[in-house]
Formats: structure tokens, sequence, C-alpha cells
């Protein structure tokens, strides 16, 4: 490795920037995915099929679920929203926003806290006797974020009938 004097800046890249720092990698765009899923209902309605209707289905619910191309949109403590990318409505940019989406998640299902959250493991040498105040309500969802997560959930359950259904037909 050749290492630069202190004077000296490096080259910039090809494309002007400066040197250092990297572009985000690009992201399809939406319209792809809604044409697909436009071209699909078409497809399925003029051959009169509500198993490629299903499948449509499913696609979309998979889609908005974990591949949707999203910012994080967790508000810890009433803050502003968190502006990382992320992918998919269920998923947080880091650990401990994952952690507030996933008790938000909770919470938006009726159950007040979460049954699969693992309890941290105790540290022997932890100061005690001190008091520590934690909100109940560490953060919650975008208001559109509920819903369109809701409508996911509940067509993901309308598939799964579905193929019940088309197993017994």
């Amino acid at each position: 490795m050749v290492t630069q004097p202190d004077n000296e800046l490096p080259p910039a890249s090809a494309s002007g920037s400066k040197a250092g720092r990297r572009r985000r990698p690009g992201r399809e765009s939406p319209a792809v995915w809604w044409g697909g899923f436009a071209l699909l209902v078409v497809l399925g309605v003029a051959f009169w099929s509500w198993r490629l209707l299903l499948v449509t289905l499913a696609l979309w619910c998979m889609y908005e679920l974990a591949l949707v191309p999203r910012e994080c949109r967790i508000m810890p403590n009433g803050g502003p929203p968190c502006d990382q990318p992320v992918r998919g409505r269920a998923f947080g940019c880091r650990r401990a926003h994952q952690e507030i989406k996933n008790d938000a998640l909770w919470r938006f299902a009726g159950v007040r806290t979460n049954p699969l959250r693992r309890q941290p493991i105790a540290d022997p040498n932890r100061r005690t006797g001190e008091v520590v105040w934690s909100p109940a309500n560490r953060g919650e969802l975008d208001p559109s974020d509920r819903r369109i997560l809701l409508f996911a959930v509940l067509g993901t359950i309308v598939v799964v009938a579905g193929m019940a259904y088309g197993l017994t037909a």
C-alpha cells in the first residue's frame, strides 16, 4: 500500500466528486414493482384465474413487508423520524431501531410488551441501587406504515386461507 504525503490530496473520482465519498447503491424504482403488480392483476382478470390473483396478492404483501425501499421512519420517544434507508416496512435500520419497531408492532397488535424479547444478561459487576426510568412507549410507527402493514398482514391471511381452499378444491 502506498501512502501519500500529507500535503497532497487523493485524486478525484471519475464523476468529479470529492475523494473518499461513496455513493449509495441505486435502488429500483417502485414504479417497476407496481407495473409488475398491475400486469399480474390484468392477466389474472383476463384469464379469470383466482390463483394468479392470489399469487399477486402474496407478492404485494412480501413487497410491502420486506422489499419496499423505504426510510426507517421510527420515531423514538416522540423525536423526529429516522431517515436511514431500509428494506421493508417491518424492519429498522439498526438493532436499537429494530427493537423499537418490534415493540411498536406488538403494541399495534394489542400486546403491551414484546413476549419474544430476550432479557439482557445480568452483569455481576453492575452497580445496583440506582433507579433507572424507562418509558413504556419507547417509540412509534409512522401512521401510514401502520395502515399498510395492517393491509399486508390481512392480505397474507387471505393468501394462506386461499391456499388452504385451493388444496381442497
